[in-house]
């Protein structure tokens, strides 16, 4: 499998990096603050600091003709499409990309990424669950195998330890669990989930789907 490439260390960034990596994926990590890129280097192999925007940097730490990357650069939008734009010049192919709002998505969709995330969608997502009986929040496809999902506790998770929820499958990690105003990140694996938390699943699709369903 090729390596996955992660853009910008941020809180869900680093999380993506560090779980990818926990899976056994290669993962190349980049980031323009020295900082971030120091701290997800205990975890990833290949961590650089580096303008994002700049294809020749890129090039070089080896972001071109990769099957997926992710973008999860923060509020620069321009930084944010100017990236977008040199991943699809280097023939990357499934770009995920964040986005602050729809005209950033729209943009972002029309110069080539294969997915848009959107936070604010996730947060009203959240409300919704509160008025309906559905937990699940979003599901994002990383590749053929992989993918994130997000789900609000129910009675099934609730009252088990994330240890306890991870033990059931080694290839599958909770990389957050969100208390409604607070993401964690330095989470006890021994914390007990909670009615409301709203918890992020990462690993393979098909055993994701297999541990939701036999808590």
């Amino acid at each position: 499998m090729k390596p996955v490439a992660v853009i910008g260390l941020g809180k869900f960034g680093f999380y993506i990096a560090k779980s990818l990596s926990k899976l056994n994926i290669t993962v190349i990590a980049v980031d323009s603050d020295e900082e971030k890129v120091q701290q997800i280097s205990q975890y990833v192999d290949n961590a650089f600091v580096l303008n994002s925007t700049s294809k020749i940097a890129l090039e070089e730490v080896g972001i071109y003709n990769l099957e997926t990357v992710i973008v999860s650069i923060g509020e620069n939008i321009e930084s944010s499409i100017l990236t977008v734009m040199a991943l699809k010049d280097l023939n990357n192919k499934n770009i995920i990309a964040k986005a602050i709002n729809p005209t950033h998505g729209e943009i972002l969709t029309k110069i080539g990424a294969f997915k848009v995330m959107y936070p604010e969608e996730i947060a009203g997502k959240i409300l919704l669950k509160q008025l309906i009986d559905n937990i699940k929040i979003e599901e994002t496809q990383i590749n053929s195998s992989l993918k994130i999902v997000k789900v609000i506790a129910d009675e099934l998770l609730i009252g088990e330890s994330i240890f306890y929820i991870e033990s059931l499958n080694k290839n599958v990690k909770i990389i957050s669990v969100n208390d409604e105003t607070y993401w964690d990140e330095k989470f006890n694996p021994k914390y007990k989930i909670e009615k409301n938390d709203l918890i992020t699943f990462f690993g393979n699709s098909k055993e994701i789907d297999i541990l939701l369903k036999s808590l």
